[in-house]
């Protein structure tokens, strides 16, 4: 199974990374590490051929422009480790890129990851994942209750996470917009 993302700009994967390292300091929580850059995850898949996969992506970052996203507040998903989140706002935008990869992806897959379909899918930047507990929210969310969750982010990669051991690590990273030729 890979994720398709798209990695954060330099200076929200900067927040982030130094949210994540304080909550890993004050509440021992690293478990979000097994992806260890900040990334919004727009599907996952099961894909038998990878080629066609990239060939696919670098087509599509070939024709999508940069666009911006926002997000507010924080979120949890409940269950026996609670999963800590930056939710982000959906725009018509967000939708419908996200939508047409699921659309084009689906056909190239085998299986696709049941909580990215468009309808059910909850756009998000992890903060804590794997190593929480119900017993942890009061004070984990009260830590971060100090921080500010209004960002504005700039959208302008697709890239393939892979599953290596324990982590999702980068396979290949897309950029947004047409390539110069160089001479």
């Amino acid at each position: 199974m890979i994720a398709i993302a798209s990695l954060l700009d330099k200076k929200t994967s900067e927040r982030v990374s130094e949210l994540t390292h304080r909550l890993e300091t004050k509440f021992g929580l690293s478990g979000v590490k097994i992806t260890p850059y900040p990334h919004l995850t727009l599907l996952t898949a099961e894909i038998p051929d990878m080629e066609e996969m990239k060939q696919y992506l670098e087509q599509t970052c070939m024709e999508a422009q940069q666009f911006t996203i926002r997000t507010t507040g924080l979120g949890v998903f409940p269950g026996e480790n609670p999963v800590i989140y930056i939710p982000v706002l959906r725009t018509p935008a967000l939708n419908q890129f996200q939508g047409r990869l699921h659309r084009d992806v689906s056909e190239m897959s085998t299986e696709m990851g049941v909580y990215y379909s468009s309808n059910l899918w909850l756009p998000h930047i992890t903060l804590a994942h794997g190593d929480t507990t119900p017993q942890m929210l009061g004070p984990v969310l009260s830590f971060l209750c100090q921080y500010n969750f209004n960002w504005e982010i700039t959208l302008d990669n697709l890239t393939i996470l892979q599953k290596c051991g324990d982590y999702f690590l980068k396979e290949e990273e897309f950029r947004f917009g047409r390539r110069e030729l160089i001479y």
